[in-house]
């Protein structure tokens, strides 16, 4: 076997290993660590970390109010993209390049500068508000900004194309002449797209929630800047617990588990929709 592939992917490989495997491996190293107030980081090796990740009741809390806010932005985005991506596939060429710039130019934007413009939109203060209160709809503001709600609104504007270019690429691999056979024998235009597009779409739509949902729970920006100290996700309950109370190896700790938990929910899913839907990830 040649080695020629191995050597012209090493710059990559070795890239790759310096600015994710080895932050990894110094995370999950340090999460057995102790800590005490007065000496700092203990090099000492055990579980208690994990102990009081995994027995503290107020941790259960972040990590399901993080899994729910991941949760609602993949099934939002899966609502939005799919048909989005459909329309975009029966598109002329000469739309569907507008259509496509359209889909990825938020992505030229910082997440934080997209988050900061919901902050206008969304406080007691902001344009929606202060739009509903000048039309007499509403007496007192909406409660928009600190809320779960908020924060998943954000984020389904962020998250949002990767699934609609996920189920796109899905949709160019599939058999036109279904449709045609579909709707030469009667079938509604609904119904196309039920029992004909959809099952197609499946692959897509599995790898779009995958991407949205592993982004979704690990984000900070958003749910710092939307939530606040009101709200708080796994991401920055890590944050505080590196920054303010400085214990290092019990965020560790938090980081490790947030991130075996989003595997184990990935691989169960994918599991889930490959038993279910076999024949169309073929």
């Amino acid at each position: 076997m040649s080695a020629r592939p191995w050597l012209m992917s090493a710059p990559a490989l070795i890239l790759f290993g310096v600015l994710l495997l080895v932050p990894l491996g110094m995370t999950f190293v340090l999460s057995f660590n102790a800590f005490d107030f007065y000496e700092g980081i203990i090099p000492t090796t055990g579980l208690a970390n994990y102990a009081d990740v995994l027995g503290d009741s107020y941790y259960w809390e972040i990590f399901g109010r993080t899994f729910g806010i991941a949760l609602a932005t993949t099934a939002i985005c899966a609502l939005i993209g799919v048909p989005q991506a459909y329309i975009l596939y029966r598109l002329s060429p000469v739309w569907r390049s507008v259509v496509v710039l359209i889909v990825i130019g938020p992505l030229l934007i910082s997440v934080v500068v997209r988050t900061l413009g919901w902050a206008i939109l969304l406080g007691n203060r902001g344009v929606i508000n202060t739009a509903l209160k000048d039309w007499g709809l509403i007496e007192r503001p909406i409660k928009m900004m600190y809320t779960e709600g908020g924060i998943v609104l954000a984020l389904v504007h962020v998250f949002v194309p990767f699934m609609v270019l996920a189920v796109w690429a899905a949709l160019q691999r599939k058999d036109p002449s279904t449709e045609a056979a579909a709707e030469s024998l009667g079938a509604s235009p609904f119904t196309v797209f039920r029992r004909i597009v959809l099952p197609q779409t499946v692959p897509g739509i599995l790898s779009g929630s995958l991407i949205v949902f592993s982004m979704a729970a690990s984000s900070f920006a958003t749910p710092a800047i939307l939530g606040g100290r009101r709200v708080k996700v796994v991401a920055t309950t890590v944050y505080d617990e590196f920054m303010n109370t400085l214990n290092w190896p019990l965020g560790a700790a938090i980081a490790v588990t947030l991130l075996v938990a989003v595997m184990i929910i990935m691989i169960t899913w994918n599991r889930l929709v490959e038993r279910r839907y076999g024949e169309a990830l073929q």
